[in-house]
């Protein structure tokens, strides 16, 4: 059986898998987006915030859009990964673990038939704990 455990938010995406169903947790992949972790401001030009004829006014919503996209496509990302390892064989069960705003990226994102392979969910962000933290987040048997 291949049993895989997704941990996951903004910026960082772990993957897991264990060989039986009360096994522990052996890391295969991890990626990361480092734009998450960048400021609004480093994502778009260096133009003005100020719009023209509007005082006191500041573009925040279109530095806001940016980051979103880049949120987003890293969703796709993690999501394309897992799809590939479900075509393939490399897994048949999958436990997500996410920060609640990403898991709803990540549910939007799946295939209906990636779906299916999901046998639980646990919405926290766990991305910097250690294995041991991760499977005890989890049912004893997978």
């Amino acid at each position: 059986m291949a049993i895989w455990v997704l941990v996951a938010d903004n910026s960082r995406a772990r993957f897991f898998s264990a060989e039986r169903t009360a096994s522990s947790l052996n890391e295969v992949r991890d990626l990361a987006n480092p734009e998450a972790r960048l400021h609004e401001g480093d994502l778009v030009s260096d133009k003005s915030g100020r719009e023209r004829g509007m005082s006191g006014a500041h573009g925040f919503g279109q530095e806001s859009e940016h980051k979103h996209e880049g949120v987003d496509k890293f969703a796709v990302l993690v999501c394309s990964e897992l799809e590939a390892a479900r075509v393939s064989g490399k897994l048949t069960k999958l436990y997500v673990i996410a920060a609640p705003s990403f898991l709803g990226l990540l549910r939007k994102h799946q295939s209906h038939a990636l779906k299916q392979t999901v046998a639980g969910e646990v919405d926290k962000n766990l991305t910097l704990q250690d294995p041991q933290t991760i499977r005890g987040a989890l049912p004893d048997f997978l």
